[in-house]
């Protein structure tokens, strides 16, 4: 009999902060309700070894290459669902907690049964009294997806909101649903994989929840923060490429036809004007990558982009 929850840890070449995120784990949640499973994306620096000589007892998964995000949560998702864990709870390596999450979220999907998927309030770590990503929004004149970032107190916040999206740096979700939604879908790679998710979770007659009374600390950006040329700046190039390919998919996937043109003008004016500073600061990689992500993001095939096979289904 598997215990209720299986913990996700996808590793990337960071195995100081997944170690510190294990230990959190460990100190503040009851390890009689789950399992850490940490996969690895293929990391070069030595980390599964590393990982797996500090944490013995604990699963591991070798992806042997960088399947991004998406796919790499997949991997250790089918495994889960193949040993009958009842919940997966994903979370980033660069987060902390400081109380019982796996008991707080799992005890709220117990009582909600028309929950598919639901997230804590996930606060700045270096601004612990921050958000940094709350209760999440689609809007659908804009086209663009937002997140409520007040702190809970600071007005009267209710016990749990409905959400339209739930983050993957933090979800906890149940797996018959997601046999029912299909997984990440793997051609995103990496960004708005999890805001798709949860659109298809939606459309399976599921809701999803914002639990602000649960938190945890997030550091941000570590795996997008990879060595590149001074003058390309601190962020990766290629970010921009799968932030911009991937807002178009979902815009024409899940955005209204007759705000379509709003939000065409909208973005285009935003990844225009993005456009115009990478040229001028003669940021050529960047540049690129943004071009080739809007060429893909408007052209490709939305019959490719959401095949079965994608999605695990």
């Amino acid at each position: 009999m598997p215990k209720p929850v299986a913990l996700i840890l996808l590793n990337w070449n960071t195995p100081q902060h997944t170690a510190d995120c294990i230990k959190s784990v460990l100190r503040y949640c009851d390890t009689a309700l789950y399992d850490i499973i940490v996969a690895d994306n293929g990391s070069t620096d030595g980390s599964l070894a590393t990982l797996k000589n500090q944490f013995p007892d604990l699963i591991y998964i070798d992806n042997q290459q960088n399947l991004g995000f998406a796919e790499g949560n997949n991997r250790a998702l089918l495994y889960i669902m193949t040993q009958g864990y009842p919940y997966s709870l994903l979370m980033n390596t660069d987060t902390l907690v400081d109380e019982d999450i796996v008991q707080k979220l799992s005890d709220h999907l117990n009582e909600h049964p028309k929950v598919a998927a639901v997230q804590p309030a996930i606060y700045w770590m270096h601004q612990p009294t921050k958000i940094w990503n709350g209760e999440s929004r689609f809007n659908k004149l804009l086209g663009t997806t937002v997140s409520d970032t007040s702190t809970p107190g600071e007005s009267n916040t209710p016990t749990f909101t409905e959400a339209e999206w739930v983050t993957g740096c933090c979800m906890m979700i149940k797996n018959e649903a997601l046999a029912k939604s299909g997984l990440f879908n793997k051609l995103f790679f990496l960004y708005y994989e999890d805001v798709d998710l949860s659109f298809r979770l939606r459309k399976a007659g599921y809701i999803l929840h914002y639990l602000p009374s649960c938190k945890m600390y997030h550091e941000a950006g570590i795996s997008a923060k990879v060595s590149a040329p001074k003058k390309e700046g601190q962020l990766s190039p290629v970010i921009h490429y799968y932030i911009s390919r991937n807002h178009l998919w979902f815009i024409r996937q899940y955005g209204s036809s007759a705000l379509f043109p709003v939000n065409l003008l909208y973005n285009g004016l935003y990844y225009g004007a993005l456009l115009i500073y990478f040229i001028f600061r003669r940021r050529k990689q960047k540049a690129s990558f943004l071009l080739k992500g809007l060429k893909e993001g408007l052209f490709t095939s939305k019959k490719l982009i959401w095949s079965k096979d994608n999605l695990h289904q």
